[in-house]
């Protein structure tokens, strides 16, 4: 009887702990963020991009969030390229080879 009774105590504080913990339920449904980075319409800058922040959710970063802002940062870089040509393009037309050179800014390795 008392092996019954102990066996009947064991199953109840299972099954409480069992509800309590969620056990034997899959992972629910992620939650839609529907708000990612606010990049506006003006060309982006460093800070801007320093400054994004993704949202992250149970399985990480929204891919979409994150594809939309590389797609864009994909774009108008390939916009300031085309458009720096053109301009070293008009300064050596007018000024000469050597003077673009002089233009281009001098990258320091970080300390």
């Amino acid at each position: 009887m008392y092996a019954v009774f102990a066996l009947v105590v064991a199953a109840v504080v299972f099954a409480v702990v069992a509800v309590a913990l969620g056990w034997g339920r899959t992972l629910e449904d992620e939650v839609p963020v529907t708000a990612g980075p606010q990049l506006g319409d003006d060309p982006m800058s460093e800070a801007d991009v320093a400054a994004l922040r993704f949202a992250v959710v149970a399985r990480g970063y929204r891919m979409d969030q994150v594809d939309d802002v590389l797609r864009r940062l994909g774009a108008e870089l390939a916009e300031r390229d085309e458009r720096i040509e053109r301009l070293e393009d008009t300064v050596r037309r007018w000024v000469g080879p050597e003077a673009v050179e002089q233009l281009r800014p001098v990258h320091h390795e970080p300390s």
